[in-house]
């Protein structure tokens, strides 16, 4: 048979592997190109960061052109590490939401998808980017990329994603601590996990939610897939729940918000992450949880009638996040509440 057409990982509906390597991604991530968006008030414009990565750079219009600096967001797509563009419609939308809501320059990065470039590829390209974009904001670079050197304030440095990208967020600030810390001696205010993409040889009770095509034989497949057999579902990379209590202590940043929602089967490992925080060394002040009732698994990526109200008070309730550092009279709006009491210290 042609290995180009016989297949070797069948993933439907997402994803089949032919013999020769060759992948066919099953599902679109329509692109949309960089630009103003009227709707945010928000431009965007895409740069190569190397030679394998790229970014799409966000900042609020009204900023452009004058001295005013901005806190800086380092944001990873999800797609379970396989799918998806940070140049894709849906999360150029949700880029454009957020700076909007948080008054942020944002680095959107497109990083190398697996199985192409199987985990830890996208651990690396997110650190890589997450030091370029530092590099980048240093006033003595303006010729590297305009809008960061102006504008991006790594004093005031979050990073973040959804899905996947979440569980990559989790990773660089585990890095920043166990690698001797950032470019120039910066340190990450917070971490933002949207709905992470974690999981483990243990089943969960919200696991339970999605018995179909989704069941844990399928997830395990997927897994040995984009890390090419190389890590089982309860290392670190996929189970961060595995880590030594005394080992939090690297997790290298200020703030922790982790989002679930209510109808994700993974939503009880983002809740046993805020759990494990608690009990840990991590030496971080605060770490917050926050539900999205009624909703699956990145709802606020898709265009869902009735959902608009869900999603800006999702979007909201990050900005306010990120905010919280900014002025010590600021809170956490109502919604975000942690384990426990409302804005309670870990």
């Amino acid at each position: 048979m042609d290995p180009d057409t016989e297949v070797d990982v069948d993933l439907s509906p997402y994803l089949i592997r032919y013999k020769s390597g060759r992948v066919r991604r099953l599902i679109s991530s329509p692109r949309v190109a960089a630009g103003p968006d009227a709707t945010t008030g928000v431009t965007s414009s895409d740069v190569a960061i190397d030679s394998t990565l790229a970014a799409r750079v966000f900042v609020p219009s009204d900023v452009l052109g004058t001295p005013q600096t901005l806190p800086l967001l380092v944001y990873f797509h999800g797609g379970a590490f396989a799918l998806h563009s940070a140049f894709a419609a849906a999360h150029t939308r949700l880029l454009n939401a957020l700076v909007s809501a948080a008054r942020v320059v944002a680095v959107s990065v497109e990083y190398r998808l697996a199985p192409e470039h199987p985990v830890p590829a996208a651990y690396d390209d997110a650190w890589a980017a997450l030091c370029w974009a530092l590099s980048s904001c240093a006033r003595s670079r303006p010729e590297v990329v305009p809008w960061l050197s102006a504008h991006g304030d790594v004093a005031r440095l979050f990073v973040a994603g959804d899905s996947a990208g979440a569980n990559m967020a989790h990773h660089v600030a585990l890095r920043a601590g166990r690698g001797g810390g950032l470019p120039g001696g910066a340190r990450i205010e917070g971490i933002a996990l949207l709905h992470p993409y974690f999981d483990g040889e243990e089943p969960l009770p919200s696991e339970s939610m999605d018995p179909g095509p989704l069941d844990r034989q399928w997830r395990e497949r997927w897994w040995a897939l984009v890390c090419a057999g190389r890590y089982g579902l309860d290392h670190p990379f996929i189970n961060p729940l595995v880590i030594p209590a005394a080992e939090w202590a690297s997790l290298d940043c200020r703030l922790v918000m982790v989002t679930v929602g209510e109808l994700d089967p993974t939503s009880d490992r983002g809740r046993r992450y805020v759990e494990a925080l608690r009990g840990s060394a991590w030496r971080g002040e605060e770490a917050v949880l926050y539900e999205d009732h009624g909703e699956g698994h990145v709802f606020f990526l898709r265009k869902t009638k009735g959902r608009d109200k869900a999603k800006e008070d999702m979007i909201a309730a990050v900005a306010s996040f990120m905010a919280s550092s900014s002025s010590a009279n600021a809170r956490f709006c109502p919604s975000v509440r942690s384990l426990g009491s409302p804005g309670a210290k870990l």
